[in-house]
């Protein structure tokens, strides 16, 4: 695991170089994701147009997929790659996204398997069409098998267990792991993880992501009835602002620490509502995704050897390091 992280970590700093070049032109997103690819100074294509389509489990309103998209766009903006973006958090229907994608031709196709099963005939189909496609975000041990060309993201088991181990060293004793989509495969993977590096008793809270009242509640009922509970542990950063408020109502003592990042839960963390956040860079993984198919397009190049992911996370956002990453967040990258 060792020499995959190795290779993986290696991977990311090669085409990260380029993404410190195109972040510099991706204010304008999408626009640019239509008109990019150019010779600044003549004006004109400086590599084949092609399309590609983005397709994730994205939950309305749900804005760590905002990061995303922006990562893909200035990847699209750099590439001269029309992009063409569809989600849906339900399984079926972002299969069905994928056919669409499918039947219009398109050069190449980036997506999430949070659901793997349910993606697997669709990039059969993809493969039999010559459609190279690429993972991200979700699907981390079932990418090779699904039959994808690479993969981009983080290994949400180990950063589960890093997370565990952290709270070790703060003394916790008692987490609820609140989990905002059952049978998501990330999301399962980090609770599962957490339990794993974590010395003492972690509990599973399934609620309702897609209905932030209904988290607001659940999370507060749950945290009145067990007093004990001295960490709660979302997978989102909209979850854990709700959580927060969750932790007031209740008159809990439980501190309240997250997976993910975005503006509003880094002021948080400089606030010291909120303890810490792992960050797998979803802006990266966006743009990864977007410039591999590019790359593997124009020069035959995959990450990887085709057999090792490239790991984008986990980093730890503390009160120590948030300053850092803070003018990224208002900029809406981090």
């Amino acid at each position: 695991m060792r020499r995959h992280h190795r290779s993986a970590a290696l991977t990311t700093a090669v085409l990260a170089g380029a993404l410190l070049a195109a972040g510099c032109s991706s204010g304008s997103g999408g626009k640019q994701s239509e008109t990019g690819g150019t010779d600044a100074a003549a004006g004109k294509a400086t590599t084949p147009r092609m399309t590609v389509a983005l397709v994730t489990h994205a939950a309305p309103g749900d804005t760590f997929w905002d990061l995303i998209r922006k990562g893909a766009q200035a990847a699209a903006a750099k590439d001269n790659i029309k992009l063409v973006y569809s989600s849906d958090p339900v399984a079926g229907n972002q299969a069905n996204l994928v056919q669409n994608a499918i039947d219009q031709k398109v050069d190449g196709i980036a997506l999430t398997a949070a659901k793997p099963d349910a993606m697997k005939a669709v990039v059969a189909k993809a493969k039999a069409a010559g459609i190279p496609v690429v993972g991200f975000n979700s699907g981390l041990d079932n990418w090779q098998e699904l039959g994808m060309l690479e993969y981009f993201g983080q290994d949400e088991n180990i950063a589960g267990q890093a997370f565990g181990e952290r709270l070790n060293q703060q003394g916790a004793k008692h987490a609820v792991c609140v989990i905002q989509e059952q049978g998501q495969v990330a999301l399962e993977a980090r609770c599962a993880g957490l339990k794993k590096g974590f010395k003492g008793t972690t509990e599973n809270l399934y609620v309702n992501g897609t209905d932030m009242p209904s988290v607001k509640s659940t999370l507060t009922a749950k945290l009145q009835k067990e007093s004990t509970i001295d960490q709660v542990v979302t997978l989102g950063a909209p979850i854990a602002m709700t959580a927060v408020q969750s932790v007031k109502d209740a008159g809990s003592k439980a501190e309240v620490a997250t997976f993910d990042l975005n503006k509003d839960l880094v002021g948080a963390i400089q606030s010291g509502d909120i303890q810490f956040a792992v960050d797998q860079q979803p802006y990266l993984q966006g743009y990864l995704a977007v410039d591999a198919l590019w790359l593997y397009r124009t020069n035959g190049n995959f990450s990887g050897g085709g057999t090792a992911p490239v790991l984008t996370g986990p980093a730890f956002v503390t009160k120590d390091n948030v300053d850092s990453v803070a003018e990224f967040a208002k900029k809406g990258t981090r």
